[in-house]
């Protein structure tokens, strides 16, 4: 049996701000196109750590490593790059370009990296209507529903063909209807297209699309 590829390390990583230590040797990682949720209380430090993930934040000490390279070493621009090719994005507040389509927020990432205008138009296209949306490709985030806008995000977060998503509280501002759809979309799509998933999360109904759980408290994982 092939050892499964490690997409996520995060290695005894430590964050203070001035001398409050709030990050305290967080250790956890991720194997390839595997779905893990990050729980934990207000306060807990999970909207530190995510920032440190994002590249966001720097952190003190230890190591994050993604798909083989290590923050810590990077160049400004070469995390740029990182960020870029090798990780989406799901926010909360969605996130979206207000003067820009449906479809031309989900191709905003094939532009970031270079993609060839037909392979980019043919896969905008084709993830906006895996996500049902194909009738309001050239509506404007105003004119869309929280849930439509979200599915959008999912959409584009895919675009580039990322190796992680990081999801922080995706379903946050959604009726429970909508957010039992965006969070089965955001499964398929991280089983259907291999791509590993860190769902973060305060709500433990959201984590049964993982196939794990990790828990956050005062800054230390306790589980």
């Amino acid at each position: 049996m092939n050892k499964a590829v490690t997409i996520l390390e995060v290695k005894d990583v430590k964050k203070a701000y001035g001398q409050v230590e709030v990050l305290h040797g967080v250790t956890f990682d991720i194997a390839d196109g595997q779905r893990v949720a990050l729980t934990g209380p207000s306060g807990s430090g999970k909207s530190t750590l995510l920032n440190c993930l994002c590249g966001i934040e720097p952190i003190d000490s230890g190591f994050i490593k993604v798909n083989g390279q290590v923050f810590a070493q990077s160049s400004r621009r070469e995390l740029e790059r990182v960020r870029r090719e090798s990780i989406g994005y799901v926010f909360q507040a969605f996130h979206l370009l207000p003067t820009l389509t449906a479809l031309e927020n989900i191709e905003l990432p094939g532009q970031l990296i270079a993609m060839p205008t037909k392979e980019r138009k043919e896969r905008a296209r084709h993830l906006l209507e895996a996500v049902g949306l194909s009738p309001r490709a050239r509506h404007r985030p105003d004119t869309l529903s929280g849930g439509e806008r979200q599915r959008v995000a999912l959409a584009r977060a895919v675009m580039h063909h990322p190796r992680l998503i990081l999801a922080d509280e995706p379903t946050g501002s959604l009726d429970s209807a909508s957010g039992k759809r965006v969070l089965d979309l955001l499964e398929t799509l991280s089983r259907e297209l291999s791509i590993a998933l860190l769902l973060v999360t305060h709500d433990l109904h959201s984590t049964r699309i993982c196939e794990r759980s990790i828990s956050i408290r005062d800054g230390r994982i306790t589980g």
